[in-house]
């Protein structure tokens, strides 16, 4: 399988685990730098590993990335929806 390289040199496997490319970015980039990274830091990180992609690895990597972010969306509008409720049962009682 076709393995992408960090400016760290670590190498994540491409075999369409958005979590892994995800969880290699936060340890390489986060942690390593002991938190105090950047956005642009981050952001040349993933233009590294994008660079590297093919088309269609592309399109797969988006379609995961979008997918997790809706859900993510998602889940916090059902969770502003909940407080709101909670909020109103508070004051009802």
């Amino acid at each position: 399988m076709k393995k992408v390289k960090l400016s760290t040199g670590y190498e994540v496997v491409l075999d369409g685990d958005l979590m892994a490319i995800v969880e290699a970015l936060y340890r390489e980039v986060a942690v390593r730098s002991g938190f105090s990274h950047s956005y642009h830091d981050m952001k040349r990180e993933i233009e590294l590993i994008v660079s590297q992609m093919s088309e269609e690895e592309r399109k797969t990597y988006l379609t995961e990335s979008l997918f997790l972010n809706t859900v993510t969306y998602e889940n916090q509008m059902i969770e502003m929806f909940l407080q709101r409720l909670k909020k109103k049962a508070e004051r009802n009682s």
